[in-house]
């Protein structure tokens, strides 16, 4: 048994059109309530200046610098 009319379900709801895509919905930062735009930012809930008060980055292992006490080379 066959109807004429379409499914109901199928054609009611309306199609979004191509290449448009829904607004983001706005992520405030968890410490500061600024808006976040950027991926990470809006991944981790932080900006970046907050984010990097919460973090600060280690020392640069490769730019400390310290004194070593050597021996004196032998000829010199």
């Amino acid at each position: 048994m066959e109807s004429s009319e379409p499914l109901p379900a199928l054609f009611s709801a309306p199609q979004p059109e191509a290449g448009r895509r829904e607004p983001r919905r706005p992520v405030r930062c968890a410490l500061c309530g600024r808006p976040l735009t950027g991926a990470r930012s809006r991944r981790t809930g932080l900006g970046p200046a907050c984010d990097a008060k919460l973090h600060p980055a280690g020392p640069d292992i490769r730019t400390r610098r310290h004194e070593v006490d050597q021996d004196t080379l032998p000829g010199t």
